[in-house]
C-alpha cells in the first residue's frame, strides 16, 4: 500500500510540473496580435528601390579604363621583370665601364660560439641566424650557398663571400 501511495504521488507532482513548464513554455496571444500584415505592395515598392541602388553600386564599380599589363608577376617567385613597352635602350657608350652588379648582402647575426677542447686547442662552433634559420658551423663550412666560414675566434667569426670574394666579418654584440 505505501508503495502505491509514493508512487501515486511522484507521478501527480511530475504531472503538475510539466504541466506548469509547458504552460510557460506557450503563449496565450492570438495570432492576430502578434505583428500586423505587411502589405505586398509595400514590399513590392522596397524591393524596387533595392534592385535600383544595387544597379548604381554595380555601375559605379565597373572600371572605367582596361586594366594595364601588369609589370610583374605576383604569383612568381623571383620571377623575370616584365620589360616597358616604350623605345628600346640604348647601349651604353664604349668608355664607360659596365657597372658591376653585387647582389645585396643577406642579413646575418652571430648569435654565440660554442667551444670545446680539443688536442690541438679549442674547438669552436658559430651559431649564426639569418634567412629564417640557425646555422650551426665550423671553420670550413658553407653558411648559405654565398658564404663560407674562414676563421672563428672567441668573439668574431670571419666569413668568405664566394660571389665577391670578399670578406664579411660578425662580431658578438
Amino acid at each position: 500500500m505505501m508503495n502505491f501511495k509514493r508512487t501515486a504521488t511522484i507521478a501527480l507532482a511530475g504531472g503538475a510540473l510539466i504541466a506548469w513548464l509547458a504552460g510557460a513554455a506557450t503563449t496565450m496571444r492570438s495570432p492576430s496580435l502578434m505583428a500586423p500584415a505587411v502589405s505586398s505592395a509595400v514590399v513590392d515598392q522596397r524591393a524596387d528601390v533595392l534592385a535600383s541602388e544595387i544597379a548604381k553600386l554595380h555601375e559605379r564599380l565597373h572600371p572605367s579604363e582596361p586594366p594595364r599589363r601588369p609589370a610583374r608577376n605576383l604569383f612568381a617567385y623571383r620571377g623575370a621583370v616584365a620589360k616597358p613597352l616604350s623605345a628600346p635602350a640604348l647601349a651604353p657608350h664604349p668608355t664607360e665601364a659596365p657597372a658591376v652588379f653585387a647582389p645585396p648582402q643577406p642579413s646575418l647575426k652571430l648569435a654565440g660560439i660554442g667551444e670545446d677542447e680539443g688536442a690541438d686547442g679549442p674547438i669552436r662552433i658559430a651559431f649564426i641566424s639569418g634567412e629564417g634559420q640557425l646555422f650551426m658551423v665550423k671553420e670550413g663550412e658553407m653558411v648559405t650557398p654565398r658564404y663560407r666560414v674562414a676563421r672563428i675566434s672567441a668573439e668574431v667569426v670571419e666569413l668568405e663571400d664566394l660571389t665577391t670574394n670578399t670578406p664579411r666579418r660578425l662580431a658578438l654584440r
